[in-house]
């Protein structure tokens, strides 16, 4: 099952249109995220990036900016740690344009210039395939296609990493999804060595940040994130990770913790108490270990 199963209305899509003459001073926004925002947001993407080792000396990080406020966010996120830090590494802003509708791209494009990000944007067409060869499942295809493509432009401008804005709400939203759905236990890493993309890394430096956290400043700084922006699957996307976010917050009423358990098993899987496994490709089976006990 795909990563970016949906975005919708909870996830990287527009809450809440800001007026113009309400947005704050770039200025104070910036100061925001290190300042307001401090715990929520900047040491928890600090955190995230010293735990699993994002960022290394000399990285050429390509930020891919959909539109949607988690990648906005993570944009200024990576300008501040640039200034801030003391590791030296370099900044692209790209955006893909899958065939955005005018406004759509009018909107991301006011955003980044309003938030001071000097995105690259750069056309795929991808809608216009997927309306051609994936009418019955668009959102599992499109997904794919559009990692490929932002893949393709981070290597074509040289960087080694890739940097995406799933965030901790999106990690176990996807643990659930893939154990009640595919029969499985798959969760989002923190990063990822490309397969078909020699050299490139994905990384999710927003992994431990909280998507309650980024709507609040999303909405305080007044940006008007777009949406996904889709107009293939328009009517048909799909409704599971919002199934997801209700029966989390349902479970939250009898359990408090259950976000953190959720996250926190994928990082204490017991080998010695599972029936099965797949590494490389291969299925294995405890049974063909099990007289090596």
């Amino acid at each position: 099952m795909s990563d970016n199963i949906s975005n919708n209305i909870a996830g990287e899509g527009c809450e809440l249109l800001i007026p113009i003459n309400e947005r704050k001073p770039l200025k104070d926004i910036e100061r925001s995220i290190i300042k307001t925002y401090r715990k929520g947001i900047w040491s928890k993407f600090i955190k995230a990036i010293s735990d699993y080792k994002l960022i290394d000396e000399g990285d050429k990080v390509a930020v891919a900016i959909s539109g949607g406020k988690d990648s906005l966010l993570m944009a200024k996120l990576f300008q501040e740690f640039q200034i801030h830090s003391k590791t030296k590494f370099e900044l692209e802003f790209i955006a893909m344009d899958p065939g955005f509708h005018e406004s759509n791209k009018k909107l991301l494009l006011e955003n980044c210039e309003y938030l001071n990000i000097p995105v690259k944007m750069f056309e795929s067409g991808i809608f216009e395939v997927v309306d051609r060869i994936a009418q019955d499942y668009p959102c599992y295809m499109c997904a794919r296609m559009r990692r490929g493509s932002l893949y393709g432009k981070a290597q074509e401008l040289g960087c080694n990493k890739l940097a995406l804005g799933h965030h901790f709400n999106d990690v176990i939203e996807t643990t659930l999804l893939n154990v009640l759905y595919s029969g499985n236990f798959q969760t989002m890493r923190p990063k990822l060595k490309a397969k078909n993309f020699e050299g490139v890394e994905l990384i999710r430096p927003l992994f431990y940040v909280h998507e309650d956290d980024i709507r609040r400043y999303t909405v305080n700084a007044g940006i008007s994130p777009m949406n996904c922006g889709c107009m293939v699957a328009a009517e048909k996307i799909s409704g599971k990770r919002t199934e997801m976010k209700n029966l989390i917050k349902d479970l939250k009423k009898n359990f408090k913790d259950v976000e953190k358990s959720i996250f926190q098993s994928a990082q204490n899987v017991g080998m010695d108490s599972i029936l099965g496994w797949v590494k490389d490709g291969q299925k294995y089976s405890y049974l063909d270990f099990y007289d090596e006990e």
